[in-house]
């Protein structure tokens, strides 16, 4: 037998769950970590971005918002988006330990040649 009153329960559940309905106030919140700057943005539509700065080198990646009825910092301090920072560290010290074949420190760039402060006049000759 289909049971009527589950059915509605689960559509209105759907309903309220879903963020794509809700705007949030945006926050923010930052914080040291691994010896870089961990940025947390929640945006009004609900989308979550997270960038991570460390040495000069920044990665970024984003994630819906997981529970709307939660506060924001909430959800950080349970670890609910520690996957993406997860991905985020490690792609910057990747960066970060990795050396190119074609630069180097000990490497001098030669610098390019001046332009000079008067245009040659085309006509003069």
């Amino acid at each position: 037998m289909f049971d009527i009153k589950s059915f509605f329960k689960r559509e209105v559940e759907k309903k309220l769950i879903n963020v794509d309905d809700y705007i949030f106030m945006p926050e923010r919140v930052e914080m040291e970590l691994e010896g870089g700057v961990l940025n947390c943005v929640l945006n009004s539509d609900g989308r979550v971005d997270i960038f991570y700065s460390k040495q000069g080198v920044t990665e970024v990646g984003s994630a819906s918002r997981k529970h709307p009825f939660t506060a924001f910092e909430t959800e950080l301090y349970h670890g609910v988006y520690d996957d993406v920072i997860n991905d985020l560290i490690k792609e910057v010290d990747k960066i970060i330990d990795d050396s190119s074949k074609y630069f180097s420190r000990s490497k001098i760039l030669p610098f390019t040649a001046a332009l000079s402060q008067n245009p040659v006049d085309k006509n003069k000759f």
